[in-house]
């Protein structure tokens, strides 16, 4: 059997790279003639995603089946200020700048494969979903180039939509004025404006024409793989599979991709993470409510203080990751250096014992805990794999990108979750404390119905992985088409 190289690509952003290399380790481990080489775009304008880049540099890892390769580009330059207005919009050119350096490691992974066998020839190339100046350069180098959606089917959905939402329009008029649900292709309910994602509500942006620029490139590709599962998602990817199949390449639901290991292993605040696990171990099971929004979350000072007014009326055991805004665009939240100058008076003292305020936590480590029994999640896709992967039934609390649609598609779709807030913008909405501590109880106390949805869900995320699982076949299936060109 002749070996095989797959090359794999992603924003240089947390939730877009840890789930591209843990697909790429399902490679290898699937199929132990088939290798994986990562390219890392290095972005030292945000210091913690950066440290994770540099930590995937200093070793390859091998496993029993593969190996797994890291290949850190050449550092292009930045996009200035003046450049861009949203964050995609940095990292879209940021990604772009780097097309040359992209081209010329694929033609150096070709010319090892021509000049030693043993290698193997490079057989498909994956980009993620913001990385498509990509696609142009697979096709000068004709590799078969697919497309590695870490977001839900429901999403991918959306975005195939975008530009059929974007013709029903005027140019003058922003989404976030009308009160109109619209009919979207792999949902089942009509999506209020309210709860589109947070680019849609901003046309004037350059962050609505990047993710349109995007979505218009997607069919572009020779397949289409989605972190997703079938039994999770059946609607929606039955619906895209009957009604686009003829122009859509063919999906493969894929998932749950997870990071079982997360930041624990080469985030530096091992004190911090000792402490909170430590912390943890005296807790009784399913008893500790945990809030967290992300590497990009950050809430204003009012909204920071309405929650820790709930929890204290909640009264439930909590572990609480707050950040603060990022001073500029191009840059992530930090951790807060004086928690006691955003909290309210006192709270510190009187939650001592109770609960813990912290920055940035292993997220995965935590959600693993016995100890905990809920979670208020912002709802990114990884967390919502996390949480489902570990049984921990998620309070839906969006902020950002695509998380009011998965927010959305929880409680509504798949009725997998407990509401909180669906449509939180913030600065312009305020979840008051009544409301947090309304939500936090009706989470931890109440609704029986979706915990045990949430439980069997639970269930079979685990068992699709197995022999003859549908993510196993789905993934058995690319594998095959990939080594066909050999």
């Amino acid at each position: 059997m002749k070996r095989a190289k797959v090359v794999f690509i992603s924003t240089p952003a947390l939730g877009n790279i840890v789930p591209i290399i843990e697909f790429a380790k399902l490679f290898t481990q699937k199929d132990k003639n088939l290798s994986a080489t990562i390219l890392l775009i290095n972005i030292p304008q945000r210091p913690l995603v950066q440290s994770y880049i540099d930590s995937l540099t200093t070793t390859t890892t091998t496993n029993a089946t593969g190996n797994i390769h890291f290949l850190s580009l050449p550092v292009a330059d930045p996009p200035s200020l003046d450049q861009f207005e949203a964050t995609i919009g940095f990292l879209s050119l940021l990604i772009q700048n780097h097309t040359l350096q992209v081209k010329n490691a694929l033609i150096d992974l070709i010319s090892d494969s021509d000049s030693d066998s043993d290698s193997g020839q490079v057989v498909g190339f994956f980009i993620d979903m913001f990385c498509t100046s990509f696609i142009d350069v697979a096709k000068e180098l004709n590799i078969p180039c697919y497309l590695y959606f870490a977001s839900p089917a429901t999403f991918f959905s959306f975005m195939l939509h975008l530009p059929i939402l974007d013709a029903q329009v005027s140019t003058n008029i922003e989404f976030k004025d009308s009160s109109n649900d619209f009919n979207i292709l792999g949902f089942s309910n009509p999506v209020p404006v309210k709860c589109f994602p947070s680019f849609m509500l901003k046309r004037h942006i350059d962050g609505y024409s990047w993710f349109l620029h995007h979505a218009r490139r997607y069919k572009e590709t020779k397949g289409i793989i989605i972190n997703t599962f079938q039994e999770l998602e059946p609607f929606c990817l039955n619906s895209l599979v009957h009604t686009t199949s003829h122009v859509v390449p063919p999906i493969y639901p894929i998932g749950p991709v997870v990071d079982h290991n997360g930041p624990a292993q080469w985030h530096q605040d091992s004190w911090g993470h000792e402490n909170v696990m430590k912390w943890l171990d005296n807790q009784e099971p399913s008893s500790v409510i945990f809030l967290s929004f992300g590497s990009m979350g950050s809430l204003k000072d009012s909204q920071v203080k309405e929650i820790a007014k709930g929890l204290e009326k909640a009264g439930h055991p909590f572990v609480w990751a707050i950040r603060e805004a990022p001073k500029d665009k191009r840059e992530l939240p930090n951790d807060y250096t004086n928690l006691e100058e955003i909290l309210p008076n006192g709270f510190l003292e009187s939650t001592k014992g109770k609960g813990l305020v912290c920055g940035l936590v292993p997220q995965v480590t935590i959600l693993a805990h016995k100890a905990i029994g809920g979670f208020v999640s912002h709802c990114g896709w990884n967390s919502i794999l996390e949480s489902l992967y570990y049984g921990v039934p998620i309070g839906t609390w969006p902020i950002y990108a695509e998380q009011h649609l998965n927010a959305f598609e929880l409680v509504k779709e798949l009725d997998l979750a407990v509401e909180i807030t669906m449509d939180y913008r913030d600065g312009t909405t305020l979840v008051s404390s009544e409301e947090v501590a309304k939500g936090v109880k009706k989470l931890m106390d109440g609704d029986g119905e979706v915990r045990q949805k949430f439980k069997k869900m639970s269930e079979k995320c685990k068992d699709v992985w197995k022999e003859n699982g549908s993510s196993s076949n789905f993934l058995g299936h690319l594998i095959d088409e990939l080594m066909a060109v050999i």
